[in-house]
């Protein structure tokens, strides 16, 4: 069992995995903005008190605040960093045409969608770079042994039978099985096997176990009772390179949503969950391992970050999408009271709030 790492070590590991994430998040809604005409007064990387901080030759604010909890960028005409319109801004036709709140909603739901994108990507160039350099992990999703007494054999699983899918949940390589195993402790599920050259569905319920990770930390999960086969890392030449490492991303996307789903469920435990903290505990073991478990981390925490913020949630640009989409229909409802949309090239009192 390893030491935990040292509190200097958590919090350097906490700013080298969170500062790259939130400057890609940034940088995608900055860079669409730009293309699309949209003006940018501040890039934030932080909240509060500016550290240090520079002027480029468009007028944008480059600077760093002391809370390294996200980040934000404030585009022309926006009275916050949640791009909400401000009232007192100028209406002239010059800046109209670079206001985000003016711009057409095709335009602003693709600002706001740039966020997470950049996310997913960042993760995508990661793990090709691993791929092609260190190899992809490929195992077979064919039974080499299953443990007496265990969850598989009471199902009826027999050596030689091929996982084609559990709970609904395709399963192309023991990696995938195992993801979706360890989400479901002592759940009831259907498991599809190729047996023979025929397909049979098979009633199993998972089988739990407390397990203790390398630092001493308890979690819960699913067990089938079926030993892994022998992992393999085969490099990735340059024409399936991007197709397995998108296949891949989306993958783990995938589990999240999986996860989210067992634990609206009840099958895991909140407590699974984790905010600030916790990333920072977990960035901190991870550098203690090494190089390369600290950057695999990173892509996964990114794929995170692009995932939590497509959730329809207020002040997350999920939430800020479908504000995007209704806006219009919004402005239309309010006309009568004077509070015109771009349309009518007049801001909404009090604005209606969108990345």
């Amino acid at each position: 069992m390893l030491a935990q790492p040292p509190v200097w070590l958590i919090f350097l590991a906490f700013i080298c995995a969170i500062g790259p994430l939130v400057f890609f998040h940034e940088l995608g809604h900055y860079l669409v903005a730009r293309r699309l005409g949209v003006g940018a007064e501040v890039f934030s990387i932080g909240f509060g008190r500016e550290i240090f901080g520079w002027n480029d030759r468009r007028g944008t604010r480059w600077k760093v605040g002391w809370l390294p909890l996200g980040g934000y960028v404030r585009f022309v005409g926006d009275a916050d960093a949640a791009s909400t319109a401000s009232s007192n801004a100028p209406t002239s036709d010059e800046f109209v045409g670079h206001s985000f709140q003016d711009r057409p909603v095709g335009q602003r739901f693709l600002i706001v969608l740039a966020g997470p994108m950049a996310n997913f990507l960042l993760a995508i160039l990661i793990f090709a770079a691993f791929f092609a350099t260190i190899g992809m992990p490929r195992s077979s999703n064919v039974v080499d042994q299953v443990q007496p007494g265990s969850a598989a054999q009471h199902a009826g699983i027999r050596v030689g039978d091929r996982i084609e899918s559990i709970a609904g949940q395709e399963t192309p390589t023991f990696e995938a099985v195992r993801r979706v195993l360890m989400l479901r402790p002592d759940t009831l599920v259907t498991i599809r096997i190729s047996r023979g050259g025929e397909t049979l569905g098979l009633e199993a319920r998972i089988g739990s176990q407390v397990v203790l990770d390398e630092f001493g930390q308890s979690h819960r999960i699913g067990l089938l009772g079926i030993p892994p086969p022998k992992r393999v890392l085969e490099r990735l030449g340059p024409v399936e390179l991007i197709p397995k490492t998108v296949g891949f991303t989306i993958s783990m996307v995938r589990m999240m949503v999986d996860g989210i789903v067992q634990i609206a469920a009840g099958h895991i435990s909140p407590k699974e969950l984790g905010g600030p903290l916790k990333i920072a505990q977990m960035a901190g073991q991870q550098a203690s391992l090494g190089a390369f478990e600290f950057v695999a981390l990173i892509a996964m925490l990114s794929i995170n970050l692009g995932f939590i913020n497509l959730l329809p949630v207020p002040m997350l640009d999920g939430g800020c999408d479908l504000r995007c989409l209704f806006r219009d229909r919004w402005n239309a409802a309010h006309a009568q009271h004077g509070r015109l949309g771009p349309a009518g090239k007049r801001r909404p009192a009090g604005g209606y709030p969108c990345r």
